[in-house]
């Protein structure tokens, strides 16, 4: 993943006026590339398992959302044989679909907004607990509560 540092206010206070002295701003370096669930496992408040669940949900989100191919198709005909690799591109997509539908409904009605939020749509927890209607901070818990059912439909261990 590149990364895109930028630089951004870290407080929405106004700066310091007074008699003659200088206007103060305090700011912060950002990498915008950096998903809300990479932030939270890089500072250990996510550990490996719910971090790698949350992983494979964004990627079969991603997988899901790939628009079916309109125009020719130059693979090679398809040979039987057992396993994933012989799936067409059509079918790879399907099967993502109903992966991530399962994650989501094993997460359980609860747990799948803030799921979807912050994983998916990569939305802040500040935000997406705003949009929600939660106190302040009681994001990362219900995440974690959702995480750790989805790495449990992910088999992950």
């Amino acid at each position: 993943m590149q990364r895109q540092l930028v630089e951004k206010e870290l407080t929405e206070e106004s700066p310091i006026r007074g008699s003659g002295a200088k206007e103060k701003r305090r700011t912060v370096t950002v990498n915008l590339a950096e998903s809300p669930l990479s932030w939270l496992h890089s500072r250990g408040h996510v550990d490996d398992r719910l971090f790698d669940a949350g992983e494979r949900l964004r990627e079969d989100f991603e997988r899901a959302q790939l628009g079916p191919n309109v125009t020719m198709r130059w693979e090679p005909v398809r040979v039987k044989s057992t396993g994933g690799q012989s799936l067409s591109t059509n079918e790879r997509q399907i099967a993502a679909k109903d992966r991530f539908d399962g994650a989501l409904r094993e997460a359980g009605k609860g747990l799948q907004d803030i799921l979807w939020r912050v994983v998916c749509a990569g939305e802040g927890l500040p935000e997406a607990e705003k949009q929600l209607g939660w106190p302040a901070r009681s994001g990362k818990l219900v995440l974690k509560l959702a995480l750790d059912r989805v790495a449990d439909f992910y088999r992950l261990r």
